[in-house]
């Protein structure tokens, strides 16, 4: 089964661009919302991150992951694999 990666970003972000690279290296495919200045599409983001603001924020299979930082937590935790299997 393929994984559902979703990752909320901005275009010039640099944790954003560190989070998808990550998951490129992996050869995982993910949908990409760029959310640049769109209030709404930020508050929308936000309900679904129990309420986090920050950039990026990621989700697998609907799972919320976290941001930049979580996902290579779970990388060099070895964790992230599982997840997207």
């Amino acid at each position: 089964m393929t994984p559902k990666v979703e990752i909320y970003t901005w275009r010039t972000c640099p944790f954003c661009l560190r989070a998808k690279s990550l998951l490129k290296q992996k050869g995982i495919d993910f949908i990409e919302y760029s959310i640049d200045g769109d209030e709404a599409a930020r508050s929308q983001m936000a309900e679904r991150a129990k309420g986090s603001r920050s950039l990026p924020q990621i989700f697998i299979n609907d799972q919320h992951i976290g941001g930049c930082d979580d996902i290579h937590a779970l990388e060099a935790q070895g964790k992230l694999d599982p997840l997207l299997v």
